[in-house]
């Protein structure tokens, strides 16, 4: 049985918090690559090298606590959304390296940890990980671009003075994810701890409705070409197309619209939108592919406009090791007897992508009131030590 130390797991995890905090309560804002990003990486290596592991960074970010030989990987990512909370992916990385730690207090296992950069989607879709684990090649990343048009290469490039290569996957027996579940679930039922079964898959593209700009205060409506009357349409037709396909799991969310040319008295010519969808049955992803371009299709026709669609980005479902699973099953029943679920994670995780290199597994603690990807994003912290404890268990 290793000896984790809560306190010592909670310090660090406070102190992450520092690089970028802001907002109220416990807020944090660290994009990929951002300065504050870059110096809490710096710091995680730094205590990576005092827990007795080797640190590397490569190409495009992502930072590994190498131990020596074949170890179990345990980590998730240190990035935060533009106004995100203090654990998210944080949790996972400082959970993995106060249980290596343990581990090297020990004598063993062999753990090592990791935070893959970019989880957050700054340049895409957990773009540190796809690229390791061979769903993204880097000369496609490199060509992503952000909000503002920065480059995924250019963007990387601040980190280049630390970069090494690759890290071999094949050194590794399996991946452990720690997360919060990013969800109510656990937080409603009073539960502890989640082992996740299996990840949705996610399918996210941009759509542009182009009509005809004119003047608003002269333009009567019957002539009107207005796109963002257009995307009005068209959200209204989904939501009752999908009616007969979707489950009570299954969601999709129009975000990012940007209208051209967004002002007060000008009818806008053109709507740019993005349209995702996560699910945990590709059949059911295809068919709400389908029904998005045919809806799409008619409000273009029926409207007299034009509707393109860019490339679309995503990851399949995948299941979680069967092995793994009930390593954390047996863990969390002794830690919280009673107090745990097997269940989905909607929300997307770096596991996805490592789970095409080795056996991969998750567990999730409460998000209180369901909050997170926000300043507000919290966990109580007796349900952090029941984490690092059934972590410790199943490693």
């Amino acid at each position: 049985m290793l000896n984790v130390n809560p306190e010592r797991f909670l310090a660090d995890l406070h102190r992450l918090r520092d690089f970028g905090a802001a907002g109220v309560g416990k807020g944090v804002v660290r994009p990929a690559f951002r300065a504050p990003d870059i110096a809490a990486r710096e710091w995680l290596a730094e205590r990576m090298q005092a827990a007795g592991l080797v640190p590397r960074f490569d190409p495009v970010g992502n930072l590994f606590g190498l131990a020596a030989g074949p170890s179990l990987l345990i980590g998730s990512h240190s990035d935060s959304q533009p106004e995100g909370g203090w654990l998210d992916g944080a949790l996972g990385v400082i959970a993995g390296l106060e249980i290596a730690r343990a581990a090297q207090e020990a004598g063993g296992p062999a753990i090592s940890v990791v935070s893959f950069q970019d989880e957050e989607g700054r340049f895409g879709v957990t773009t540190g990980s796809a690229i390791w684990g061979g769903a993204l090649a880097l000369e496609v990343a490199d060509q992503q671009a952000d909000g503002q048009g920065i480059t995924f290469a250019s963007a990387r490039a601040a980190m280049a003075h630390l970069a090494g290569d690759f890290v071999d996957p094949g050194q590794f027996t399996g991946f452990l994810e720690m997360h919060i579940e990013q969800g109510p679930w656990l937080f409603e039922a009073q539960e502890a701890v989640g082992v996740v079964s299996d990840i949705v898959g996610i399918r996210d593209m941009r759509m542009t409705f182009e009509g005809e700009q004119n003047h608003a205060d002269t333009t009567p409506m019957h002539r009107r070409r207005d796109a963002f009357q257009a995307l009005g349409r068209f959200n209204a037709m989904i939501n009752d197309r999908f009616r007969n396909v979707v489950t009570p799991q299954t969601v999709w969310t129009i975000g990012h619209v940007r209208l051209h040319p967004d002002a007060h008295s000008i009818v806008p010519g053109l709507a740019e939108f993005s349209m995702q969808w996560r699910d945990g049955d590709r059949d059911r992803l295809r068919r709400m592919e389908e029904i998005i371009h045919s809806t799409a299709a008619q409000v273009a026709k029926e409207m007299e406009m034009t509707v393109t669609f860019g490339p679309m980005l995503g990851l399949e479902p995948v299941a979680m090791d069967a092995r793994l699973q009930a390593a954390l099953r047996e863990s969390a029943e002794a830690e919280v007897p009673g107090r745990w679920r097997s269940m989905q994670s909607g929300a997307l995780h770096d596991a996805t992508n490592v789970a095409r290199l080795m056996p991969a597994a998750m567990l999730f603690v409460p998000s209180i009131n369901g909050i997170s990807h926000a300043f507000g994003e919290d966990t109580d912290e007796a349900d952090l030590r029941v984490l690092a404890g059934a972590a410790m268990r199943a490693a």
